[in-house]
């Protein structure tokens, strides 16, 4: 970046940094004062909030919207019309879902000549920027996702991420920079850059005013309904790709970021709600991978390729996917698993002599001996499935034997339960102290940990279980 006082953008290129990467500019020559600070860097009051408006998008994103919405009083809705401006919704919008964004965002698949013009028309009819602007910004929203850099962050607000990133001035010395120059390199997207107002005029109105007066006679209801609400329609849906998917849904890949997915925003966003998918595997093409998931972006693709317009569709591979899938899945497993009780560690709890556990016993505590851990039983004893009798029976005795099928072969629950009642470890020659002597020597046992050190322990690792009866001390 020039050290002067002022920046000159060249025609036709982007500002390039020393690491390759590129400003959000304009394909034309923009001059700035890098030592006035932006207007954004000033807090909005009563005097200047009107220089903190983006008033351009804010007459084409509300100002239209709200002239088409009071024209609709006079101009009555045509079944064709309708059904036009249905259809027209789907070629804009796929214009933002499949050109946009998989295409020239994320080069998700090659695509040839006449889908990349028929896209761009698409792009332009959505009224979003031109595609070199879309996807410049769209890049630095996964290379920054939820940080300062990030355009449209939903940490600053759900209704910043949908609107207010747009119809506010942000700092473009703020928004995170990427490269871009693939995109400078793509003739129809420097076409669309350098011609778009005129193609926005084109396609957004002309063409659908057009087709409806010229077809049926309805050249006002083609402007209001297939032109200006189907335009705003079309700008909302897209915007909640911003908001609702980074704020509605599930996380089942990764959560340490806002992307998430659910149905309802796949249906507003012709299958672009599968957010949490994308933003883990960005190149791939698919939003959704599962048959019964809607996403018609990933088909009309899909059926391009069979034409023969598209190629290279890129795919992450199943195995990572996968991956993905159950690491996530073990991470909230791992979650809900610190929240339970497991029982004292074995290593805090004091080492007992088998005199000391006697004695104890005699003397009123209610302890049994398991596979070398000492456990009190005593607010259990009235609450034994079998009985107190028998529970009584084990107290100052190894029960190990008898816990473990000697009398009754004891439900995992029963394990589960048991490990919450420990108080100490018996020294000398029991189970506990060889499962000891091999952790410090790092030989092959059960004693996995979760993503937090804890250890998990699954259904017959409990160190009470044992794989079959052991000769023990006597127990009624």
């Amino acid at each position: 970046m020039a050290s002067s006082s002022s920046s000159e953008v060249p025609v036709a290129q982007a500002e390039t940094f020393p690491d390759g990467t590129t400003d959000h500019v304009p394909m034309r020559k923009r001059t700035y004062d890098l030592r006035k600070p932006h207007i954004t860097d000033q807090p909005i009051t009563w005097t200047n909030w009107w220089q903190h408006v983006n008033w351009l998008n804010t007459y084409f994103i509300i100002v239209v919207p709200a002239i088409g919405l009071v024209a609709s009083y006079w101009v009555n809705l045509q079944y064709k019309t309708a059904i036009f401006a249905v259809l027209y919704y789907f070629f804009s919008g796929l214009g933002i879902t499949a050109g946009y964004h998989r295409l020239w965002a994320h080069s998700s698949y090659k695509a040839s000549l006449p889908l990349k013009i028929f896209l761009a028309a698409g792009g332009a009819a959505s009224v979003e920027g031109s595609a070199r602007w879309w996807s410049s910004l769209h890049r630095s929203h996964h290379r920054y996702t939820d940080t300062e850099k990030d355009p449209y962050s939903v940490r600053k607000g759900l209704l910043y991420s949908h609107l207010g990133w747009m119809v506010m001035k942000q700092n473009p010395r703020r928004i995170g920079r990427t490269d871009i120059t693939d995109l400078n390199d793509d003739a129809v997207v420097v076409w669309q850059h350098r011609n778009y107002l005129k193609s926005v005029i084109t396609m957004a109105l002309v063409v659908p005013t057009l087709i409806c007066g010229l077809g049926w006679g309805d050249f006002a209801g083609g402007f209001v309904y297939g032109g200006i609400l189907r335009i705003f329609f079309v700008q909302q849906a897209t915007f909640c790709v911003n908001s609702l998917a980074h704020w509605l849904g599930d996380q089942p890949f990764d959560d340490r970021n806002s992307p998430r997915d659910h149905v309802i925003t796949a249906l507003v966003t012709l299958g672009e709600g599968y957010h949490n998918f994308h933003h883990e595997f960005p190149s791939d093409f698919r939003n959704a991978i599962e048959w019964w998931q809607y996403d018609p972006t990933k088909w009309f693709i899909w059926t391009m390729k069979q034409l023969g317009l598209a190629y290279n569709l890129k795919t992450f591979p199943q195995n990572e996917i996968e991956k993905g899938r159950v690491q996530q899945l073990q991470k909230k497993l791992d979650k809900q698993r610190s929240t339970l009780d497991w029982g004292a560690p074995l290593e805090s709890l004091p080492v007992v002599s088998w005199d000391d556990f006697v004695e104890q016993s005699k003397n009123g505590k209610a302890w049994i001996a398991v596979a070398g851990v000492i456990h009190d039983v005593g607010n259990f004893i009235a609450d034994h499935p079998g009985g107190k009798a028998l529970i009584s029976s084990a107290i100052g005795k190894d029960a190990t034997a008898v816990f473990n099928g000697g009398v009754y072969d004891h439900s995992n629950g029963a394990h589960n339960l048991l490990s919450t009642m420990r108080v100490g470890v018996l020294r000398g020659g029991c189970e506990v102290e060889i499962w000891k002597r091999a952790q410090s020597e790092n030989k092959d046992v059960n004693a996995i940990t979760d993503s937090s050190g804890q250890r998990i322990v699954r259904a017959g690792d409990q160190i009470t279980r044992v794989g079959r009866p052991i000769a023990t001390a006597d127990a009624a």
